[in-house]
């Protein structure tokens, strides 16, 4: 069981208040806040054993590259990977799916081929599969939604084809909160199509669930440290060691490379086939302390508390005039974000209104433009939650909510 109201004191961003108020934070979606685990293990290799990784023989490098080999190990271990191996350091999801685009599908993929993605994706998993598709005559096909805002899992029975190398999809929308069954996915794109690969932006499902990716069945998996209590920069691609083994390099130059002469050059092994240059040392081990916080809560943990103050939020929320929710309307099957809008205001508006009472929600398209465009909605303001989110903060934004309408009755 989580108390979020004494887990707030690990977090010294809750110590600053704004204009004398105190902050209520709802947008972890967006980014996480952080706690001193984190912020202090970070500032450790600054302060202790500042050093590059893997290239030297002297004390503080062998000890930070302990460190950050050590996060590898950790996060495998975290998401359920079969060996540390898998685990690519990136600077976020982004990019992670970035590497993917550019060292597999580039140099698989010719014209006729298929790419399928989800409108629910976020734009870092549907722009670089449909810059792809135009760039080298792939067909680019999208999985809409449907009445209900969800994906209907039979349509897979004609969006996968022979011809189709590759699923984009996310485990959690960053906007509806709809939670994809990614197994039960995965095992019928396969069923359809062996050879057609699944990349998964577990951005909004790693932080907020138990993960296992091998027994997910994906090829590839994509996060960021941020989104779940770590520093930014540092993101992971975990993908099957057959196929990462496989892929080209991403970049080239610095740890990447195992021997370089003038007429060729050969490269390292994975991962670090995939980490050119110096990377973020002290975010990944800073990341690492993020784990351990999250193992010590217990995943499960915070995944209960999260539906409950999701289902607390639909509840008061649906009290507000002219309030509309999007998504899922059972909290066991919707992440810790809610989507809404106003008849009264524009999402902008809204958010503008809250934040003068320090209320941090976010207004827009979320980076889901396609999924906006889809529902007929130019913006939604969303609050999203997090394991340091108490009822409170929603008693806060229901209140925040109703002042909304009062200035734009």
């Amino acid at each position: 069981m989580i108390d979020a109201a004494r887990l707030r004191k690990d977090f010294p961003q809750f110590d600053r208040k704004i204009h004398g108020k105190p902050i209520v934070y709802l947008d972890s979606t967006a980014t996480s806040l952080k706690p001193w685990s984190v912020i202090n293990k970070e500032n450790e290799y600054y302060t202790r054993y500042t050093a590059n990784i893997f290239r030297g023989i002297y004390t503080t490098s062998e000890e930070a590259t302990k460190e950050y080999e050590d996060v590898r190990v950790k996060t495998a271990a975290f998401i359920g990977a079969k060996r540390p191996e898998e685990i690519v350091f990136t600077r976020n999801t982004s990019e992670s799916i970035n590497l993917v685009a550019y060292s597999w599908m580039r140099y698989n993929l010719k014209k006729g081929d298929e790419v399928v993605v989800s409108v629910l994706e976020h734009h870092s998993n549907f722009v670089p599969w449909q810059q792809l598709a135009l760039e080298q005559g792939i067909k680019f096909k999208v999985w809409g939604i449907d009445k209900n805002g969800e994906l209907n899992l039979k349509d897979l029975d004609k969006l996968i084809t022979r011809r189709t190398k590759v699923l984009g999809i996310t485990a959690v929308s960053n906007v509806l909160g709809i939670i994809l069954p990614i197994k039960q996915l995965v095992r019928k794109v396969k069923t359809i199509n062996p050879h057609c690969l699944v990349l998964v932006d577990a951005a909004q499902a790693i932080p907020h669930m138990k993960v296992n990716v091998s027994d997910w069945g994906a090829d590839f998996v994509a996060f960021s440290s941020h989104k779940m209590l770590g520093p930014t920069g540092v993101g992971v691609l975990w993908g099957k060691y057959e196929l990462l083994d496989n892929m080209k390099p991403f970049q080239y130059g610095g740890e990447m490379i195992s021997e370089v002469r003038v007429e060729k050059t050969l490269f390292n092994k994975v991962p670090h086939k995939f980490e050119a240059g110096t990377p973020h040392i002290a975010g990944v081990i800073g990341f690492g302390a993020a784990i351990d916080y999250l193992t010590r809560l217990g995943m499960d943990n915070v995944r209960k508390h999260e539906e409950e103050i999701v289902a607390y939020a639909m509840k008061e929320m649906g009290k507000v005039k002219g309030l509309t929710m999007y998504g899922p309307t059972d909290p066991r099957k919707k992440g810790g974000v809610i989507a809404f809008t106003m008849k009264s205001a524009h999402a902008h508006d809204i958010a503008q209104i809250l934040n003068e009472d320090n209320i941090f929600v976010r207004s827009g398209n979320h980076c889901a433009m396609p999924l906006h465009l889809s529902m007929g909605i130019a913006a939604t303001a969303r609050a999203s939650f997090y394991i340091y989110t108490t009822k409170k903060d929603i008693d806060k934004l229901v209140e925040g909510l109703n002042k909304v309408n009062k200035i734009f009755a």
